[in-house]
């Protein structure tokens, strides 16, 4: 496996205008929409290979309502401004230099990913809108439907005169990752996408520099000063609204003042049949309410654990700081959230916990491009260097800095 078209398709990249970017989106939306039947057949073979129960197959599935909302999704790029070309800073020196900080594309970027197809035409159009190739390594649980989407994208860029080389998928088999991580001559960036032992394995293994998209374990704290209501639907959000997804809520932390409140802030996840890991406190508060097949006593395996199904687990705390010192030992730092009235007990919040995106009154299920405003995302990165959050176009830039002089030397 060779990556030696990349380098032509990288400088193709450059020569293609706005208005060429936003056509091709278009496109590719419409595109996706008269193709629903072929796509979703492809998706069809690769479900068929997977266990329902399996925790990944929501995030394998795509549906008719999906696909619309991806091309909903392709569309609003194409509504928003490359980030390249901005002029970050511009300065003139006493020397009589013109310096700008300019925005550019990062280059090529490398995703690794597992089992969701919609990551495919995420990634091209962002990548894609912000001047950059991409290179893709999907998991084989998803191989027909990636083929089927790289394949509808190559059509649509062929129609367009614009070189296929700028989207490669690369075969579904483990050895792929190991190239991949190893091109440091022709990947400027990997992004995982993925369970932590994927993370963890490419930022063990990478030579090439790595954006790590961390696992979501997220919490939310219900303060004493909480509104219940409030609390609950957000509660009832935060878990049920799509369990597979990394912004789902995982584990709860209850002030001791409302443990009374509980079967009013979590009986309606019972509808959802809903698997409680309960501590000894939060327990004895459920048992009489709760049903007895999904609650279970909580032991240290439930506290920081991305669950990615209809469980979660429950700690009751004295205080605030408490339920900070709890985040602190088990979060993943991608989201985490408050529910309180407090405005003291919020600032608090909002000092000393460490994520991604942290939030207040409001459910974690916002972490993600769409909802941010980005149009969509290539991940959430939990790290801090570059990039922090939702990944969109801008996240996809680095900048370099153009020099204007009129004859000047160095003294």
């Amino acid at each position: 496996m060779t990556f030696d078209h990349i380098a032509k398709a990288k400088r193709a990249m450059l020569d293609l205008s706005e208005v060429q970017m936003n056509a091709v989106l278009g496109s590719l939306a419409d595109a996706i929409e008269e193709n629903k039947e072929q796509l979703l057949s492809a998706n069809a073979q690769d479900l068929a290979n997977m266990d329902e129960s399996n925790p990944m197959y929501d995030r394998l599935k795509l549906t008719a309502e999906r696909l619309d909302g991806i091309a909903s999704d392709m569309r609003s790029v194409a509504t928003l401004s490359s980030p390249v070309g901005e002029v970050l800073e511009e300065k003139t020196m006493d020397n009589g230099l013109h310096l700008k900080k300019v925005r550019v594309p990062l280059g090529t970027v490398g995703v690794i990913y597992e089992a969701r197809p919609n990551v495919t035409f995420d990634v091209f159009a962002l990548c894609f809108k912000s001047g950059n190739v991409c290179v893709l390594k999907g998991g084989s649980d998803a191989e027909h439907s990636n083929i089927a989407i790289v394949s509808l994208i190559h059509e649509v860029l062929c129609k367009h005169n614009v070189s296929e080389d700028i989207l490669t998928l690369l075969p579904s088999h483990r050895s792929s990752v190991g190239t991949l991580l190893q091109a440091h001559e022709h990947i400027d960036v990997v992004i995982p996408r993925g369970s932590k032992g994927l993370i963890d394995y490419v930022r063990e293994h990478a030579v090439v520099p790595v954006i790590e998209t961390g696992a979501g374990v997220v919490h939310t704290y219900i303060d004493e000063s909480a509104d219940i209501e409030k609390a609950k639907n957000i509660i009832i959000n935060a878990k049920t609204r799509r369990v597979s997804v990394c912004n789902a809520l995982d584990t709860l932390l209850l002030h001791e003042s409302l443990t009374d409140a509980l079967p009013e802030l979590v009986g309606e996840l019972a509808e959802h049949s809903v698997a409680i890991y309960a501590d000894q406190s939060s327990f004895s508060a459920l048992e009489a309410t709760y049903p007895a097949e999904l609650l279970h006593h909580a032991t240290e395996e439930h506290f920081g654990i991305e669950f990615l199904g209809y469980s979660m687990s429950i700690k009751v705390v004295p205080n605030v700081q408490s339920a900070i010192d709890h985040i602190a030992e088990y979060s993943s730092k991608h989201s985490e959230a408050v529910i309180a009235e407090d405005k003291n007990v919020i600032k608090t919040f909002f000092h000393q916990v460490d994520a991604a995106a942290v939030y207040a009154n409001t459910s974690t299920a916002f972490t993600d491009g769409a909802q941010f405003g980005l149009g969509a995302e290539i991940g959430i990165s939990t790290q801090k260097l570059h990039a922090r959050g939702p990944m969109g176009l801008r996240e996809l830039t680095s900048y370099k800095w153009i020099v204007e002089g009129n004859g000047q030397i160095r003294p």
